[in-house]
């Protein structure tokens, strides 16, 4: 099971991710566009071109997890638009996204 704490690896990714891609379409994304080892344990999170989807990848030990939050109604919103394909963020920061009713200062 993943378990996020102040102190888990997060990046999001800051451009929408085409979700027709399975694990191993993320997984190349991380490695390829991203710069990113995608076995490192870190979770990588991605929202969809609509934001009313996110999936993440994570390893952990022998295999990837792929989670998916698809919104019943309305979008996800304050998701990082910053330069960098990725961004850091902490797991109380993530939550606050995944809630689909983040609204940032």
């Amino acid at each position: 099971m993943i378990h996020l704490t102040r102190h888990s690896d997060i990046l999001i990714a800051t451009q929408p991710a085409d979700f027709r891609q399975g694990i191993d379409g993320l997984a190349t994304l991380c490695k390829q566009r991203l710069h990113c080892e995608p076995r490192s344990g870190t979770l990588f999170v991605f929202i969809n071109r609509n934001k009313t989807m996110v999936r993440a990848i994570a390893y952990e030990n022998n295999g990837f997890w792929l989670m998916t939050k698809r919104l019943s109604k309305g979008k996800f919103s304050g998701w990082p638009t910053i330069n960098s394909a990725m961004t850091s963020v902490d797991a109380k920061h993530l939550r606050q996204l995944l809630s689909g009713n983040y609204h940032p200062l």
